[in-house]
């Protein structure tokens, strides 16, 4: 699936994912959390993030976060394609 990936230092960028429980935890280096954004969309992030230490990656969509998040797309209970809406906000920064 598409998402946004935003780890810390760096410009968000536009990604392909697998969609299972051990790429998403892949990417973010650890068991993941979901925190719930309007439009359909959803940040995924490191749940023992703060616990370890990682470092700050700033606001997110309004949302501190630390460690390398993800912002997905979701339909119901599953995740999908980041929306276009926040795609469009990347490419053109």
């Amino acid at each position: 699936m598409k998402a946004i990936r935003k780890k810390p230092g760096c410009t968000p960028e536009i990604i392909e994912v697998e969609n299972t429980l051990k790429a998403l935890q892949q990417e973010v280096e650890g068991y993941i959390e979901v925190i719930t954004l309007p439009y359909g969309a959803a940040i995924i992030c490191n749940e023992e993030g703060r616990i370890l230490g990682l470092p700050d990656n700033g606001r997110v969509c309004g949302v501190d976060v630390v460690g390398t998040v993800l912002i997905v797309g979701t339909k119901g209970e599953e995740f999908c394609d980041v929306p276009v809406f926040f795609k469009r906000t990347v490419q053109h920064g």
